[in-house]
């Protein structure tokens, strides 16, 4: 499997922690440049710039708001700039900002959808631009059990990743002529930092209702995010697959 995607250009967004963090390595690992957005820590950036590299590969590190417009159009020329173009796009950033919906605030629910769902337009606006010239490219969305089941205390991000699934088949009719796919990869509960920061009741109970009776890894997400975005997988389109180890089946 090494070296499966070797001369890809790989763009993943909210890369310097967590399943981003864990998919840029497993793209520089089968032999893709990847280049990743980050909101805030430059050293952790960095870090995972450089363990990239270590794969022999070219990687570039951005801070960029994927919720701006104009900062994702100067993103995407960077990116192209540095890679000679993108043959897959990861959108991987979000938040969260969970709260009963008589608590949630305007600001709240604003934040989420600005940088869940308008940063993936963001983004894949002007990255779809070099993928059509190309005729050939692979979206990866990174949506959420949440927007499939929903959540209590979870309207605004629910809401932001179950429009992703109308946002995927609206894009694979327009793209797939062009040899263009899109998919959105509805992911179950998984072990990082914005997990370990919730109650260990409320995690175990999120925990029994998936049939393997486990959370998943960020190298395990990866693995299936890279797989999906390979050429291997052409023929699966316009689709919201479940990734979530069996949960409320």
């Amino acid at each position: 499997m090494s070296g499966e995607f070797s001369g890809k250009r790989v763009l993943v967004t909210g890369g310097s922690r967590g399943i981003g963090r864990a998919t840029v390595l497993e793209f520089a690992r089968r032999g893709a440049n990847v280049a990743f957005t980050y909101a805030r820590s430059a050293d952790s950036a960095e870090a995972v710039r450089a363990e990239a590299e270590t794969f022999g590969v070219i990687s570039r590190a951005y801070q960029s708001d994927v919720a701006d417009f104009e900062a994702s159009r100067q993103l995407v020329g960077d990116v192209k700039e540095a890679l000679g173009g993108i043959d897959v796009l990861v959108n991987n950033a979000g938040i969260v900002r969970d709260k009963l919906i008589l608590q949630m605030t305007e600001e709240d629910w604003d934040e989420v959808v600005r940088t869940n769902l308008k940063g993936v337009f963001n983004v894949t606006k002007h990255t779809a631009a070099l993928m059509v010239k190309q005729r050939k490219g692979r979206i990866v969305n990174i949506g959420s059990i949440s927007g499939v089941a929903g959540f209590a205390g979870q309207t605004n991000y629910a809401a932001s990743k179950a429009a992703l699934g109308g946002f995927t088949k609206s894009l694979a009719n327009e793209l797939g002529r062009r040899n263009v796919t899109c998919v959105t990869l509805a992911l179950g509960i998984v072990e990082t930092e914005m997990t370990s920061g919730l109650p260990e009741e409320y995690l175990s109970r999120m925990v029994e209702r998936v049939a393997l009776r486990r959370a998943a890894s960020t190298p395990e997400m990866a693995r299936i995010v890279a797989n999906f975005a390979s050429d291997e997988m052409e023929y699966v389109n316009g689709q919201v697959i479940l990734v979530d180890g069996g949960t409320g089946i």
